[in-house]
């Protein structure tokens, strides 16, 4: 554990999913074991996964601020998008309040990805916003790229066309029907459709990004989101994973809402890669998955519903996976050593103890 350097005082907020909550919890306890302290913006639904940190840290450097967003403003159509639209309006003010008759405000607010409003409040009350990605750089790479360059193809009915980002690090290709469903089903002045590139246009626009990745395995994506924010305050700091034994934190796996602090449709990777297993996938290759294939660790065996193998392919692969003299099992082996080692005294440490300078600084 580092020394801590100064109290600093942060505002985390999540998007309220457990998926996007759990890696905040990991990474708001690496910050107080550095003396930084947060306040967690939490639902009273979600409140159970912040509930064992809170018993473990003093309210001195840890405070729940409980909002809540009424289910009515929730569609059910447009969940993802609603609760985007829900927490702004009922969030956004009340942030506010708060901000203005606290004794000691945040100097930063670390906020999820999707959060693309929270960089506004931030500009409003005067302190730096920083976009928290619970998965890796990628995303946000390939992400920044579609919502600036906004690719068309000329055949609507062709979900196959390939769509190149070639100013991404090696070049990635996706059928259309892999883009963001958002992107492909609007078009500009949609409200919905606006809605989403502007959260694009904010998190480029933000004072920093923290990612859980590290940097063997994201190292030419991380430098890429660099040049595309125009700045150096990119830190990669995962895996973030549960408490190992030796740690300080009595909060164990099963106290924060189970092993992986990825969201539901990318559950695993860093487990896996961590435990130095190969991975069998029938995502897409969008994110993390891409790296799965890209890094030789992973056996693709489906598409979501556009590509199911048939059993008897499926079992073959499943044989195939388990042959420990594959190169893949070496790969990922390899991997795995770098992964712990990034979160042990290694670059995504280092990238921690560095971000927390900074803020110390603002």
């Amino acid at each position: 554990m580092s020394t801590p350097i100064t109290t600093v005082h942060v505002l985390v907020c999540p998007y309220p999913s457990s998926g996007h909550i759990i890696p905040l919890i990991d990474l708001t306890r690496r910050l107080l074991t550095r003396g930084l302290t947060v306040t967690f913006v939490v639902t009273p639904t979600n409140l159970p996964l912040l509930q064992p940190l809170l018993s473990s840290h003093p309210p001195s450097s840890l405070q729940p601020l409980v909002l809540s967003i009424p289910e009515t403003t929730i569609s059910t159509s447009h969940r993802l998008l609603s609760i985007i639209r829900a927490t702004r309006e009922h969030h956004f003010p009340a942030l506010l309040d708060w901000f203005r008759s606290h004794p000691s405000p945040p100097v930063a607010i670390i906020s999820d990805f999707f959060l693309g409003w929270t960089h506004h409040f931030a500009g409003e009350i005067g302190i730096k916003r920083l976009i928290f990605s619970p998965s890796g750089a990628i995303s946000h790479c390939v992400s920044f790229s579609l919502w600036q360059d906004l690719p068309k193809i000329d055949n609507p009915d062709d979900v196959n066309s390939p769509i190149s980002f070639p100013n991404v690090p090696n070049c990635p290709v996706y059928p259309w029907w892999q883009l963001n469903s958002v992107y492909r089903s609007g078009k500009e002045g949609d409200p919905d459709w606006e809605l989403y590139r502007s959260i694009n246009q904010a998190n480029k626009a933000s004072w920093g990004a923290v990612l859980n990745s590290f940097a063997d395995l994201e190292g030419v994506y991380l430098e890429h989101l660099k040049k595309e924010m125009g700045h150096d305050r990119v830190w990669a700091v995962g895996p973030l994973l549960p408490p190992s034994d030796d740690d300080d934190d009595d909060v164990g796996p099963f106290d924060r809402g189970g092993s992986s602090s990825l969201p539901s449709h990318e559950s695993h990777i860093f487990d896996d890669l961590t435990d130095g297993c190969v991975d069998c996938r029938t995502g897409t290759q969008r994110g993390p998955l891409y790296l799965v294939y890209q890094l030789g660790v992973g056996f693709r065996v489906g598409e979501e519903s556009k590509i199911i193998p048939r059993p008897i392919e499926l079992s073959s692969l499943l044989v195939e996976s388990l042959d420990e003299n594959r190169p893949e099992w070496g790969r990922a082996k390899e991997l795995s050593d770098k992964a712990l080692g990034a979160v042990k005294g290694g670059s995504s440490d280092k990238d921690l103890d560095d971000l927390v300078k900074r803020l110390s600084e603002l």
